[in-house]
């Protein structure tokens, strides 16, 4: 009988952490469209992003999410997340904004060290730009805190000044769930509802809520090279170097970003509860793991935030 029973309980455990992560996920969803005017969710097609969408779907109903969508494309996006992106938007009828650094590149507000740089860094400005141009004051993020050590020192409501930065040392105080949400013209919030979750949560929820994904998460074949420890994929943008060995290997991605910096690993991971197995045995987060723009102190993660970046 217990044999029965345990694998009933494990279970119910499961889905009670699940639960208590949702229902304070969907609290801070709905605490954002009662406290800010003009916010807006970021969602880029990745996991946490639909994550968060299922959670903002919960909090107000089908069809009936109360701000746009935001994206901030790079130009160099994995085109299977760009594309279910807009199906997911236009499933949902929710309102898509797309605002793109090679904008900011014409109007000359980016300007790259060189054709092949990443791009990715360069997308707080076109983030801040599109801030001013639609004048929000609070901007919704997949982020968590277990991804990077940078992340782990922000707060759910995280205020940004006029000039979009962080400051880590002038964080406001969130005792007893209440956030202080009161701003100054120009100011923003960043604010993360699925802070408190981690890579395994995120999994275990999207395995539970069945929640579809690009198809780039799971298993797949794709050639590669070994650089600095990473699975560096061979693309146009990211081709092999002069004595790289290019081999084909079944691998999927842990998290998905600009192409020049995110890298896959070795997986036959063919659906989310797959991928839950391989989460609990990992040992290093997905950032450290699949990011080649963390590896430099440069343009570490807590120097973006500072600059303006998500």
């Amino acid at each position: 009988m217990n044999a029965r029973v345990e694998p009933q309980l494990l279970a119910q455990l499961s889905n009670r952490h699940l639960d208590a992560l949702e229902e304070e996920a969907i609290f801070i969803l709905r605490e954002v469209a009662a406290a800010f005017e003009r916010p807006t969710l970021l969602f880029s097609g990745g996991k946490d992003s639909l994550v968060l969408l299922r959670c903002a779907e919960k909090a107000f109903g089908a069809g009936r999410i109360p701000y746009p969508l935001l994206m901030i494309d790079t130009g160099h996006n994995f085109p299977e997340v760009t594309a279910f992106r807009d199906s997911r938007a236009a499933e949902l009828g929710a309102e898509l904004i797309v605002r793109g650094v090679e904008d900011s590149m014409k109007r000359g507000t980016v300007r790259l060290a060189h054709p092949g740089e990443s791009r990715n860094v360069h997308q707080s400005v076109t983030l801040l730009e599109a801030i001013e141009e639609f004048r929000f004051d609070a901007l919704i993020g997949g982020a968590r805190r277990d991804e990077e050590k940078a992340r782990a020192k922000e707060r759910i409501f995280s205020h940004r000044d006029s000039f979009g930065q962080w400051q880590p040392k002038a964080q406001r105080p969130e005792l007893w769930t209440l956030f202080n949400t009161r701003l100054h013209p120009g100011e923003h919030f960043r604010v993360f509802p699925i802070s408190n979750w981690t890579e395994l949560d995120v999994w275990q929820y999207i395995e539970r809520e069945e929640i579809a994904l690009p198809s780039i998460y799971y298993a797949h074949r794709r050639k590669v090279v070994e650089r600095k420890g990473l699975l560096v994929p061979v693309t146009d943008l990211t081709p092999a170097k002069p004595g790289e060995e290019v081999a084909t290997r079944t691998v999927r991605f842990r998290t998905v970003g600009d192409i020049t910096c995110t890298c896959p690993v070795q997986s036959t991971a063919a659906n989310a509860a797959d991928v839950v197995i391989e989460t609990l045995a990992v040992e290093v987060s997905e950032r450290g793991a699949t990011r080649m723009d963390d590896k430099t102190s440069d343009s570490s993660m807590e120097k973006r935030k500072k600059d303006g970046y998500f």
